[in-house]
């Protein structure tokens, strides 16, 4: 039923959060050791998607600031899983009650209902633009191979 959310085989990729919950982010694994790693790379990439920059994306304003949680020493990748996440600040799941007993035309809140069987009524939970962030922070890691 459900596809997941992790991808790859030697490079694998897992996503996580959703829009209006604590955060997102993603877990990297088969980064080979002594990579160097940093968070400015990462940030570098998460800025240029980052929100509110323009007038056709979302005027929620996040700072899309990336932590990198493990897989990290001194600027250089351990060869263990690599956890990065960007905290939420400016969710307001409020501004979503209409959509709890309607679906959102040109959204993907039906699909949702029909994938995972319950409605993420808050933002559109993991088929928000915000779930791409886990995406962006592992191409960020990716580009250092």
């Amino acid at each position: 039923r459900m596809a997941g959310s992790t991808y790859g085989t030697c490079f694998r990729v897992t996503t996580f959060g959703e829009s209006h919950g604590k955060g997102v982010g993603c877990v990297v694994d088969g980064v080979p050791p002594r990579l160097p790693v940093d968070e400015e790379a990462v940030q570098y990439e998460l800025d240029r998607r980052r929100p509110g920059q323009n007038r056709l994306t979302t005027p929620r304003k996040e700072s899309d600031t990336c932590e990198i949680l493990s897989g990290v020493f001194d600027g250089k990748a351990l060869g263990t899983p690599i956890a990065v996440v960007v905290r939420n600040q400016d969710q307001r799941s409020g501004d979503y009650k209409e959509m709890s007993v309607a679906y959102r035309p040109s959204h993907a809140d039906a699909t949702y209902d029909a994938k995972y069987g319950v409605r993420a009524i808050a933002g559109g939970g993991r088929s928000s633009a915000r779930e791409t962030i886990g995406r962006v922070a592992a191409g960020g890691i990716a580009k250092k191979l």
